[in-house]
């Protein structure tokens, strides 16, 4: 695979491979320095533009339950209860966690929250773990996680890949709940993107993946009968703190 590598990214064999399509399709290349891209229309930053949070609350909790998302709002100070009857309520035995560090949790007010569970195992996704992450990820009965924005539009999480919670972390448990501030709820992916690109060009995160995350997954047979939670967690549960 290295190899291939090294050839892929070989600048000589780049342009050849590019010469080759401009060839096949027999018209000149262009650069989008010399062919900047011109929008059609200014709707991804124009649409829910000038809501208030509350409106934006509003709609996102809307559109997050017509994709079979179950939707809380609570203050910071219930947001422990809130986790424990998730639990309860989903039969938890096996919970996975990130391992992101206690100013972290001391955020939502969840301090001790974790160490006062009677669960056992408790997983947390550990960078040190490797991919034993992912067979603990695929054991847990559920996971409980930070997302970076809700989007208003279309009822989607999105979460950038952690050290301190990978990627499979969203995927494999059986249910699923995302944690998200009130204001960290955006109009739509325009905004979100803005955010990653900024915060990778200045070096402030560092990710191999961003995941958009809208609800449960949602199938239907050919019959168009739908079907919830075939692909990842059987539901998913937003809470967002409303007071964050």
């Amino acid at each position: 695979m290295t190899d291939y590598l090294k050839e892929a990214n070989n600048p000589q064999n780049q342009e050849d491979f590019l010469n080759r399509i401009a060839a096949a399709a027999d018209r000149p290349r262009h650069t989008l320095k010399d062919d900047p891209l011109v929008p059609v229309n200014d709707l991804p930053e124009t649409t829910l533009a000038g809501k208030t949070q509350d409106e934006l609350l509003a709609i996102a909790k809307k559109n997050s339950e017509n994709v079979h998302v179950n939707f809380q709002v609570v203050k910071a100070a219930d947001l422990g209860i809130t986790l424990n009857n998730f639990i309860a309520e989903k039969e938890v035995k096996s919970l996975m966690l990130p391992s992101f560090d206690e100013q972290k949790w001391n955020d939502y007010s969840l301090g001790k929250w974790q160490e006062n569970l009677q669960l056992d195992p408790i997983y947390y996704w550990e960078p040190s773990q490797g991919r034993q992450n992912i067979v603990n990820a695929n054991a847990s009965d559920a996971a409980i996680g930070f997302a970076d924005f809700l989007l208003a539009e279309s009822g989607t999480i999105t979460i950038a890949t952690y050290p301190q919670q990978g990627r499979m972390f969203h995927f494999l448990p059986t249910h699923y709940l995302a944690i998200i501030p009130k204001s960290k709820i955006l109009p739509r992916s325009r905004q979100a993107m803005d955010y990653y690109q900024k915060a990778i060009q200045e070096g402030s995160l560092k990710t191999s993946n961003i995941n958009f995350i809208t609800g449960p997954s949602n199938s239907g047979d050919i019959e168009m009968v739908l079907i919830v939670g075939v692909h990842g967690p059987l539901d998913m549960e937003y809470v967002v703190v409303e007071d964050m």
